[in-house]
């Protein structure tokens, strides 16, 4: 785990959710991860904080907005929550039938 937050991405999350992520070229090493990118996105969107105010340990507020303004733009975030609800509704199911399977 990246960071220490609960809107942090899991391991099994960003397996999933990774390949929706548009490939770029780089012409150097990135400053921050997309995952990196993508937990600053998450985190503000769940705490509701002005993006400025973001923890300094997460990538800058304006690199986070810029990718959150493209992403939302194309599509890809759609695609990324559909990918983390479709994934959190799995894990529901299991846990209902666990649940279940031990009574």
């Amino acid at each position: 785990m990246l960071n220490p937050y609960s809107s942090s991405l899991t391991d099994k999350e960003w397996e999933i959710i990774e390949p929706l992520l548009p490939k770029k070229k780089q012409t150097r090493p990135p400053t921050w991860t997309k995952r990196q990118i993508l937990d600053g996105i998450l985190y503000q969107l769940k705490n509701g904080c002005n993006w400025r105010d973001m923890p300094r340990d997460l990538p800058p507020f304006s690199t986070v907005y810029r990718y959150y303004k493209e992403w939302k733009d194309t599509g890809t975030f759609t695609a990324i929550m559909e990918a983390l609800h479709a994934t959190a509704r799995e894990q529901s199911k299991k846990i209902k039938m666990d649940n279940f399977n031990h009574h």
